[in-house]
């Protein structure tokens, strides 16, 4: 197939450039640091021994360093049939490296469990689930060579275009430079499977985003309601305290006021917490509508 005539941006990556995944945008056209570099150098191969299919197969990480593959299996066979599971650990002392492969008997279970288990707690741990890139994401390049995806701020080596951090959507225009220099990559030939991947990928980050922001909007609006609250709260205190006259008529009048506002604000958060598990069962009604249609055989 001939190369794409533009780069489309997307939030999940399609193949994975090191370029492109050091830029929070995927539009950078220099490595910001030298981890760049050796993944813009480094020549990765997938290990051809590594047995299972890779389409069926989920990464885990974050994974408590306690936690086993009897735990593993326990909570993951909830979610479809498994047909091994491997947690990687080093090879001199045995212990976990914290991240593991699940392999399903076949992609509907696994996609499942990439949905239901991303930021499940598993022994008080937030757990991090996604597809294995390693042998599905073309161009793939690990961690240890400079690539990956996700990474933390302390780190100072984050990667972009993953389910961790997706790319943010410019807001620049493109010189024209720029456009030319995207235009001459090539894009990867996919195969169906990895279209459909993009697709649920893409999918399962609107909702995720989504959801976030009606949180971080409900978050704010308690937040500024109890600031309200506080600031009314003094004001009115400092008022009673100056027209004082008599100190234990005016005390019993601010605990009685006290009162009543707690008896209100505790009215007011439960009418906005009632307010926002409605709103979360509606989303939640409309991703069950949302897993029945990705379920059902297209058309």
């Amino acid at each position: 197939m001939e190369a794409q005539s533009s780069w489309v941006w997307s939030p999940i990556a399609r193949v994975y450039n090191p370029l492109r995944a050091g830029s929070i945008d995927g539009t950078d056209l220099d490595p910001h640091d030298r981890a760049v570099i050796r993944a813009m150098d480094a020549k990765y191969r997938p290990n051809k021994q590594v047995k299972g299919d890779p389409r069926c197969t989920l990464f885990v990480s974050n994974l408590n360093p306690k936690t086993t593959e009897d735990s593993l299996e326990k909570v993951f066979s909830k979610f479809g049939d498994l047909v091994r599971t491997r947690l990687v650990r080093d090879i001199v002392t045995g212990y976990s490296k914290r991240y593991a492969f699940i392999e399903y008997v076949d992609e509907k279970s696994m996609w499942h469990a990439h949905r239901k288990a991303y930021k499940m707690e598993l022994e008080q741990y937030e757990v991090f689930v996604d597809v294995e890139n390693s042998r599905t994401l073309k161009g793939w390049v690990p961690r240890r060579l400079g690539g990956g995806l996700g990474g933390s701020k302390e780190s100072g080596q984050l990667r972009f275009g993953g389910r961790a951090r997706p790319f943010r959507k410019p807001i620049t225009v493109h010189t024209e430079g720029r456009m030319k220099r995207l235009k001459e990559e090539p894009e990867d030939t996919r195969d169906p499977y990895e279209r459909m991947r993009e697709e649920k990928e893409r999918r399962g980050y609107d909702r995720d985003r989504d959801r976030s922001r009606e949180y971080e909007r409900y978050r704010d609006r308690r937040g500024d309601r109890e600031k309200d609250r506080d600031r009314n709260m003094d004001r009115d205190r400092e008022r009673d305290m100056g027209r004082s006259r008599d100190g234990d008529r005016d005390r019993e009048r601010v605990r009685y006021r006290e009162r009543e506002r707690k008896r209100d604000r505790d009215r007011s958060e439960e009418r906005s917490d009632r307010k926002y598990r409605n709103k979360e069962k509606e989303l939640q009604k409309i991703q069950n509508v949302e897993d029945k249609r990705s379920r059902s055989p297209a058309t």
